[in-house]
Order: C-alpha cells, then structure tokens, then sequence
C-alpha cells in the first residue's frame, strides 16, 4: 500500500496563489508517475497535472500557462503550483500515484486537500 500526506490547500482570493504537496510512504518502490486530481462539487474527477519517473508532464487545458507540477523522486513527493487561480479552481484535489508491477498498473488516492478560490 501507498499513503500520502498532503498539504498546501485552502482558500485564496482569485489570482492568487497556492502550492500543494503530497508526499508518499510505504510501498512507493515501483512508482512511475504521480499526478494531481480536481473534483467539483456535482462533477466528476479530472486529471489537473500528472508528472511521470522521467520528467515527463501532461496539464489540462484549463489550467495550462497558470499550474506547474514537479516532483521530487528522492522524497517521492509531487508538488503542484497552482498560480492565476480562479473560482473554477475550487475543489477537492486529489494526488494520485501509478505503480507498474507484473505489467500490472495499480493506482493508489490521497485523502483530498480543499481548494477554494473566492472573493
């Protein structure tokens, strides 16, 4: 199993910032990528940032140019700079990590950080 401990949500002012970090423990050998998961109240959960072993990164339309995901593979900690931020940004962000055993992938889920953008 995989636990995380993540950080950094809250509530901002539109156009202001935050920064969310999600670090991960026990069985975090075989790791390949970690990524960043947004749900809205009435909606469904959607990819925001995935970052992979090798660097490789993906955003969603929405927060491309304002959101930047990086990773620490030493500490297995992702961490998600949210910048430019709007009330469409709120909701419940989720860091999720992919594992690849046996060609097998396992996907394990934080518990959720609030993320509230309001005047």
């Amino acid at each position: 199993q995989v636990q995380f401990v993540e950080s950094g949500g809250g509530l901002v002012q539109p156009g202001g910032s935050l920064r969310l970090s999600c670090a991960a423990s026990g069985s975090t050998f075989s790791i390949y990528a970690m990524g960043w998961y947004r749900q809205a109240p009435g909606k469904q959960r959607e990819l925001v940032a995935r970052i992979t072993n090798d660097g490789s990164t993906n955003y969603a339309d929405s927060v491309k140019g304002r959101f930047t995901i990086s990773r620490d593979n030493a500490k297995n900690t992702v961490y998600l700079q949210m910048n430019s931020l709007k009330p469409e940004d709120t909701a419940v962000y989720y860091c999720r990590a992919d594992r690849s055993i046996l060609a097998t992938i396992y996907s394990y889920w934080g518990q959720g950080t609030q993320v509230t953008v309001s005047s």
